[in-house]
């Protein structure tokens, strides 16, 4: 079956789900909300809707910045030589803020051919007596940067570029979501929103960037925080500000400075910074700054350096991302655990490409037999164990297939400080794979469990990690998408902080493994690696997936199709119900790691048909560490 087909098989199981579970007029809605975004325009579509605005306007008219109710943001912007047009257009952005909790910040470098941007300042400033400005020599962006944060007297400070566009709400919607993390509890020294590309206008965007909740290990891979990013003026100067020895990516190294002295970050959702796209800017692309990537090493560096971690940094797989091959300590064992029943062709591929090509040397195979029927099967057995050194196979006593009990039990014969779950339908292909899985997991504070990168036999993605929600349930992250791209914000090509990786590869301590009681029964065959994920990340767990372990996944063969036999048919949809009684429906519908305007209804990442939720303001900010 093609691709294509594929997508619309499981779109129209999708499609009967919603109808079964939120009735018809949901999936009109949803389908009305497609058409619109696609065949009637995309204008202003990540822009609040004209009532909220005006409520927000009418809320706080009035009031100023010391009584509106709202924390006091200081936005530092560095000037240099900015198009008079570019100019006006961001301050006429701070100017129309709907809330009066802003203060704007301009340190003026432009050299003295440029007197026109000093005198359109001191004309906004007649007006506006929240704009601040001072000329300055210019010694750099990180430098130049800390000198308009001299002009602040705001609680908290904000970075913008002076070519950009703040949205209408931005200082409004900020200020709101430091409110909300006090009343819950959680720390508001670091918070950072979702943005958008534009050439021209804003009510007419390229795309937008829309994030994941903080996610540590992605950002060690590239900056995907950028804009708007607001934090405490006080934990700013504490750190000693930006850092000049990374201009460049002076912004990458302190969020990670201020993310070691929170303990993480807020995200909030909203679209609320605009990057203007032309030529020379950082939005146009790497190659218009290419000292970029030398600052973001040094950044990322001293990082490890100051939290006690050992890696090496080294350019990643695109332009403006970067890999940490961390060192392992000491030389943990790892148990391979690879449930088989008959179909000895694929399990001798699998056995032949993992002892061939693994450079990893301390693992054990277990091979646990499943109720295989064909003679021949037991006869390859003896053979194998001849064959390759330290393999094991042990009888499952079950009936039946139930991955679940069947690892459960080969857990039992393991003696690694690893489990490394195998499906005996994946074909290793590069010898670092379990090297990479052990970097990403053996490392201290490293990840309980790993998953790594598998291609269908055709190069095209089988799966680059698990996202909770899609499809109603789970799906795999850019499935179907041909091998050799970036993915949408490169993460399909950076190492991935996510909630549930598969299990037809997946490397997991085993003191985690036991501490969770290893993999629930109830789900035989479907979602027992995503409930599995879900309880250790719930526990505190991180889970990663690497694009440098990859591996070929002969799509499970060995089990046939599950949307053809009733029996299974009915299996499949008692395993979905557990997952949500489990779990509980909205938890599963909202990953964190997968931001609530993408769409649900397929793996590309593509825009949500449905972004009423963006438009009304209704999306909250939330804290991870």
């Amino acid at each position: 079956m093609n691709q294509q087909a594929k997508r619309m098989r499981e779109l129209c199981r999708y499609a009967v789900t919603v109808a079964r579970e939120d009735g018809l007029p949901d999936v009109a809605r949803r389908t009305a909300g497609f058409v619109k975004r696609r065949f009637l325009g995309k204008k202003a579509r990540y822009l609040p809707a004209k009532k909220v605005l005006e409520a927000q306007r009418a809320r706080y008219a009035g009031a100023t910045r010391a009584s509106c109710g709202l924390p006091s943001i200081s936005i530092l912007t560095p000037l240099y030589n900015t198009p008079p047009a570019y100019l006006r257009a961001f301050l006429d952005s701070f100017a129309g803020q709907t809330a009066p909790n802003g203060q704007l910040c301009l340190a003026d470098a432009s050299d003295e051919k440029h007197p026109e941007v000093g005198q359109i300042v001191r004309e906004y400033q007649a007006k506006y007596q929240q704009i601040v400005y001072k000329k300055i020599e210019n010694r750099g962006i990180a430098a130049n940067t800390n000198a308009a944060a001299e002009l602040a007297d705001g609680e908290y400070l904000a970075l913008a570029d002076h070519d950009d566009v703040l949205a209408p709400h931005a200082m409004a919607a900020m200020g709101q979501a430091i409110l909300d993390l006090r009343a819950a509890g959680s720390p508001d020294g670091f918070l950072y929103s979702d943005e958008a590309l534009f050439e021209k206008d804003i009510r007419r965007p390229i795309t937008a960037h829309f994030k994941p909740d903080y996610a540590p290990d992605y950002l060690l891979c590239c900056n995907y925080i950028c804009h708007l990013a607001v934090f405490r003026r006080e934990l700013f100067l504490q750190l000693g500000g930006e850092r000049s020895e990374c201009d460049g990516s002076q912004d990458h190294d302190l969020f990670l400075r201020l993310a070691e002295a929170v303990g993480g970050a807020a995200h909030l959702p909203q679209v609320l910074y605009y990057w203007r796209v032309h030529a020379g800017s950082t939005s146009a692309g790497a190659d218009a700054k290419p000292y970029v990537a030398v600052a973001a090493r040094r950044a990322i560096a001293d990082h490890l350096a100051r939290t006690g971690r050992k890696g090496t940094v080294e350019d990643g797989l695109f332009p403006s991302t970067y890999r940490v091959k961390w060192e392992i300590e000491g030389e943990p064992k790892v148990s391979v655990l690879i449930p088989s029943k008959d179909h000895v062709d694929d399990l001798e591929k699998c056995l032949h490409s993992l002892y061939a090509r693994t450079l990893w040397e301390r693992y054990e195979v277990i091979v646990i037999e499943n109720n295989s029927e064909q003679p021949e099967t037991f006869a390859y057995y003896k053979q194998a164990l001849q064959r390759y050194d330290g393999l094991r196979v042990v009888r499952y006593p079950g009936k039946g297939f139930n991955f679940s009990a069947i690892n459960n039990f080969g857990r039992k014969y393991a003696s690694g400080q690893y489990l490394l779950l195998l499906n005996n339908d994946v074909e290793v292909t590069d010898g670092d794979w379990m090297t990479e899985l052990l970097r990403q997991c053996a490392r201290p504070g490293g990840g309980a469990v790993a998953g790594a990168m598998l291609y269908y036999p055709d190069d095209t993605i089988q799966h680059a990690g698990v996202i909770t929600g899609l499809g109603g349930y789970a799906g795999h992250s850019h499935k179907y998408k041909k091998r050799g791209g970036s993915g949408y914000m490169f993460r399909a090509a950076t190492v991935q902080d996510l909630s549930a990786v598969t299990g037809a590869c997946m490397l997991v301590r085993t003191s985690v493994w036991d501490a969770v009681g290893g993999l629930d029964e109830g789900f035989a065959v479907a979602f027992n690696d995503v409930d599995f994920c879900l309880r250790v990340r719930d526990a505190g767990y991180h889970i990663l997936w690497t694009p440098y372990a990859w591996l070929r996944h002969h799509e499970s063969k060995s089990r046939g199709g599950d949307d053809k036999d009733p029996v299974k048919v009915r299996r499949f949809a008692a395993e979905q119900q557990r997952l949500y009684d489990r779990h509980g429906r909205e938890d599963i519908l909202d990953d964190p790691y997968y931001n609530p305007s993408l769409t649900r209804d397929r793996e590309d990442f593509s825009e949500s048909a449905d972004l009423k939720a963006l438009q009304e303001g209704e999306l909250r900010v939330r804290y991870r560490t």
